[in-house]
């Protein structure tokens, strides 16, 4: 009976049910290594930073931020963003579709020496939700984001949700 009731809130975990705000998904997946800038902050034009898309390509194709660098998750290469980044302490943000993956990569960038790295707050979800403009392959404006799954796709709320092939609805 126990382990049932553990799998239960497991699995309702992991799909996002018991997440109340966007801050409690946060805490429950990051370890909070990496400052966050909001997206109001990353948007004021004061910010100057060089954005690097922690997604997958498939996901950048469909919107990304103006003028980001894709870089990747699953297959992410540290010695490619070296070359495209030598000033160590250039201000780099790294965002993803909520900041969880992107987390992972401004680590490996910290390690590698970068001095002023940024996880983007609610990634590229919440920059659409306030409703900053996007892009998609061609550098045309979109309202189309790459959702990732079903389950996390409840966190963009504004937009037009778009699902790869090869993600599990």
């Amino acid at each position: 009976m126990k382990t049932s009731i553990l799998y239960i809130f497991a699995l309702c975990s992991f799909f996002g049910f018991s997440q109340e705000s966007l801050d409690d998904l946060l805490k429950q997946y990051n370890k909070n290594t990496v400052p966050y800038i909001s997206v109001q902050e990353l948007a004021m034009p004061k910010t100057d930073a060089v954005i690097l898309d922690a997604r997958e390509q498939s996901e950048y194709n469909v919107s990304h931020l103006k003028d980001a660098l894709f870089v990747g998750y699953d297959h992410f290469n540290l010695e490619q963003t070296i070359q495209k980044i030598k000033n160590k302490d250039q201000a780099i943000v790294v965002y993803c579709s909520l900041g969880i993956r992107s987390e992972t990569i401004a680590n490996r960038l910290k390690k590698a020496g970068y001095t002023n790295v940024k996880n983007l707050y609610g990634g590229i979800f919440e920059w659409r939700n306030n409703d900053f403009d996007i892009y998609d392959s061609q550098n045309k404006k979109t309202d189309n984001v790459h959702a990732f799954s079903k389950a996390w796709s409840k966190w963009l709320t504004k937009g037009t949700k778009v699902y790869s092939k090869t993600k599990k609805k």
